[in-house]
């Protein structure tokens, strides 16, 4: 939406406006498409604008949409990433170069009234039940910055009042999923819910580490999708589909064996209590152990936070059976840096500038 800018300031992450992020080219009809289908997307390209060859990455302040470790680092932040061809790079994070997965965060079809109805129903369940935690924990309708397009003021108020916000991906239709591996090449099977299917897509990413950590937290970016759709009639019931399932393509950065440093995390906080398999806590001790690592070599702690959300890390799941501990596991290239972070290399401190960060 145009509310960040190539600056080496982050009041413009400190002040955004939540309402207004998610532009979405869509929704379009499918011809022949019916509840009951399965619209075929089929993404074949997508690329930067030519005359906005950079994007951002940014730490939502605390107070304003926050992120996964906003308890540890709670000001807004952010780095510019010049694109080069397919690869990125950064005067806020030097001496790292990688290449993008150019994706969108958001891609699916319309609910039906009653899906939207049941959606309303669980998320308000869910923030009257967590209204002790004094946190956000699910976005409601919300009138301000409404859109109707072409419908009139009393459509806009219904919008207002009952519309699905785009922050969280949802089960019945995909939606602001974040999944970095639909990229060129990859094939995405939606359920359709409404006739015509209305399709929307946005959020493009030129490149995103798994979990997209810092929520504002990959490579943002203005760009072109080219999609092809095909229709799989009654393909609902013919793959007992419940969630959209996808194929990836056939590109993507390919590091090889064994040019990964693996971090692990378990379900033990960092207060030193016990949790029961909770794979959120896992992976934000992964990710400490990364920040811990990094931080040697010069990086500020906003730094690795912010190249974590973005780079091309590999997040998984280990072990979820184990009792009491789930287990996760942070995948961290090793080549996207341009001096030695191996294990058994000597540690060199080296001057890191830093990241844009916003006035007090």
């Amino acid at each position: 939406g145009g509310q960040i800018k190539n600056t080496d300031d982050a009041d413009d992450i400190k002040n955004v406006d939540l309402t207004k992020i998610h532009y979405l080219s869509g929704p379009f009809e499918i011809e022949n498409a019916e509840p009951g289908d399965v619209l075929v997307v089929e993404i074949q390209d997508v690329q930067p604008l030519q005359d906005q060859p950079w994007g951002f990455t940014g730490i939502f302040a605390k107070e304003n949409g926050g992120g996964f470790l906003d308890e540890l680092y709670p000001d807004a932040a952010k780095a510019i990433w010049d694109f080069e061809g397919i690869f990125c790079s950064s005067r806020h994070i030097p001496h790292v170069r990688f290449p993008g997965l150019i994706h969108p965060g958001i891609l699916g079809c319309a609910p039906s009234a009653e899906i939207l109805a049941e959606w309303n129903r669980r998320e308000n369940q869910l923030i009257s039940e967590c209204s002790h935690m004094g946190r956000d924990v699910a976005q409601p309708p919300n009138p301000k910055n409404v859109h109707a397009g072409a419908g009139d003021e009393a459509l806009k108020k219904k919008v207002g009042e009952e519309g699905a916000r785009t922050i969280p991906g949802r089960p019945e239709h995909g939606g602001n999923c974040d999944i970095k591996n639909l990229s060129r090449g990859s094939k995405v099977y939606l359920p359709v819910h409404v006739p015509g299917a209305k399709f929307s897509v946005g959020d493009l990413h030129f490149s995103q580490g798994d979990g997209e950590i810092s929520f504002c937290g990959a490579i943002e970016m203005a760009g072109v999708i080219t999609i092809k759709f095909s229709v799989m009639k009654d393909g609902v019931k013919h793959l007992g589909m419940k969630s959209p399932i996808y194929i990836p393509g056939a590109v993507e950065p390919n590091f090889g064996p064994g040019r990964h440093i693996y971090f692990e995390g378990f379900s033990v906080d960092s207060e030193g209590k016990q949790h029961f398999l909770d794979t959120t806590v896992a992976y934000r001790q992964t990710t400490l152990r990364c920040i811990e690592y990094l931080r040697r070599y010069g990086y500020s702690d906003y730094q690795i936070y912010l190249l974590l959300s973005c780079a091309p890390v590999q997040g998984h799941i280990a072990g979820i059976v184990d009792i009491p501990n789930a287990c996760t596991t942070l995948g961290l290239p090793i080549d996207i840096f341009d001096f030695d972070i191996r294990p058994e290399a000597p540690v060199k401190k080296l001057d890191m500038g830093t990241c844009a960060f916003s006035s007090k």
